[in-house]
């Protein structure tokens, strides 16, 4: 059965309610990956989004078709895997619970910590293997393996996004209450 079209309708919302409803999700790169524990929304009008001036050749993928990957190389130096949704946003997936290749994602880290594999948006590229080549590629098929969660956490933890310098009360960063695996704690509520 082509789950394809499927797919391409999840992530063809706001970026808010995909990354919402991506904690829970599972996704794997070539065998090796885990359970969605940490997500980031960023839309076109945010000022903390890529796509805010519009299309260059370094964000071509977020204007992309939904269910494509936007990869990109943070402070020049880890890559970080979005979902790009609408046409100009996307979901950062910042935190996976690894579940599967744990041997490989190991030996990519350097490191036997589960907890430090995939708890951070470039631990998790560097644990599944992904960089620049994975960019505009369909999160829909190989070399990914996508599947939204049966059902959101009624407690998801949300609060604003973290490592930014615009837009920083924006409360679009999401996660999996009690997960040891996010890649900071959520601040506590004032």
């Amino acid at each position: 059965m082509d789950t394809t079209p499927a797919l391409t309708a999840f992530f063809a919302r706001p970026a808010g309610d995909v990354a919402r409803d991506m904690v829970g999700a599972v996704l794997f790169v070539h065998g090796a990956g885990g359970i969605v524990v940490e997500t980031e929304a960023y839309a076109p009008d945010d000022p903390a989004s890529h796509s805010f001036r519009g299309p260059t050749p370094r964000n071509a993928s977020m204007f992309a078709a939904p269910g494509t990957a936007y990869v990109y190389r943070s402070y020049g130096i880890h890559w970080c895997l979005n979902a790009v949704c609408l046409p100009g946003s996307a979901v950062l997936i910042r935190a996976i619970e690894p579940t599967a290749g744990l041997d490989r994602m190991a030996a990519r880290r350097g490191t036997e910590s589960r907890k430090l594999l995939c708890s951070g948006p470039g631990r998790l590229c560097q644990a599944l293997g992904v960089d620049a080549s994975f960019d505009g590629l369909a999160l829909t098929g190989s070399p990914f393996d996508f599947s939204p969660g049966k059902a959101r956490p009624a407690d998801l933890l949300v609060g604003p996004r973290i490592g930014l310098t615009r837009a920083t009360e924006t409360p679009w960063r999401f996660g999996l209450p009690a997960s040891p695996y996010l890649s900071r704690p959520f601040r506590k509520p004032a």
